[in-house]
């Protein structure tokens, strides 16, 4: 499915606490940037609203919808999702998934070996090696102990990025602790790299299963050693 990079484009994030926004109409890019916490479901339809307001346009106008896949904070990305498709489906606008670990990784475009990693919660995190240069994907997305990260066969480390890299337990390799915002999820969608889907088609990219700590697992983490 394809879409039409002509019309504007909304660029939505949600898979960390910040709130990012991105909207490209008329050769000129919009932004939204802030600390949300957990406002972001009260907060994200006022800002877009202004958005629009802004650059003089509405949902109808919109050739495509960009959001953020995952993996990232679990109730952040189905809030960014559900407000993608309930903007995309009453005009059939296509809606364009962006997973978040390439987002970070392609911040170090032209490189050989980067690993993207970020904060999963729980003493782990999500991580994959990327080779922007050549624009693949070197290994599958995961969810670990950052400590456990390997640099895999035949790959040479070039770059760390991702907010991993400002963790007491950060993974074993230099890194910058920078994110993308939704305006870095709009250049990669604006790339054709990645496929366009009808609204009720949007996925969400999950690579742990369990997204929570019970009590009893909280109170012995928190345990002395």
């Amino acid at each position: 499915m394809s879409f039409q990079t002509d019309r504007p484009i909304l660029a939505i994030d949600t898979s960390t606490s910040s709130l990012s926004l991105a909207l490209r109409a008329d050769g000129q890019t919009l932004l939204h940037h802030s600390e949300a916490g957990t406002r972001q479901s009260a907060l994200i339809l006022p800002h877009i609203r202004a958005l629009f307001a802004e650059a003089g346009v509405g949902a109808a106008d919109l050739g495509a919808i960009v959001y953020a896949q995952g993996p990232g904070a679990f109730t952040g990305l189905r809030i960014g999702t559900g407000v993608a498709q309930g903007l995309a489906a009453p005009f059939a606008t296509p809606l364009v998934g962006i997973p978040c670990l390439d987002a970070a990784a392609y911040l170090r475009p032209g490189r050989s070996g980067v690993l993207a990693a970020t904060d999963a919660r729980m003493d782990e995190v999500f991580y994959a090696w990327f080779d922007t240069a050549a624009h693949r994907r070197l290994t599958p997305y995961r969810v670990g102990a950052a400590a456990d990260i390997a640099l895999p066969d035949g790959a040479a480390f070039s770059d760390g990025i991702g907010n991993a890299f400002a963790l007491a337990d950060k993974p074993p390799f230099d890194g910058c602790a920078d994110m993308p915002t939704a305006a870095d999820y709009l250049t990669l969608a604006l790339s054709g790299r990645y496929p366009a889907a009808p609204a009720a088609q949007a996925e969400l990219l999950y690579v742990r299963d369990k997204v929570a700590l019970t009590a009893k697992e909280q109170a012995e983490q928190k345990a002395p050693r």
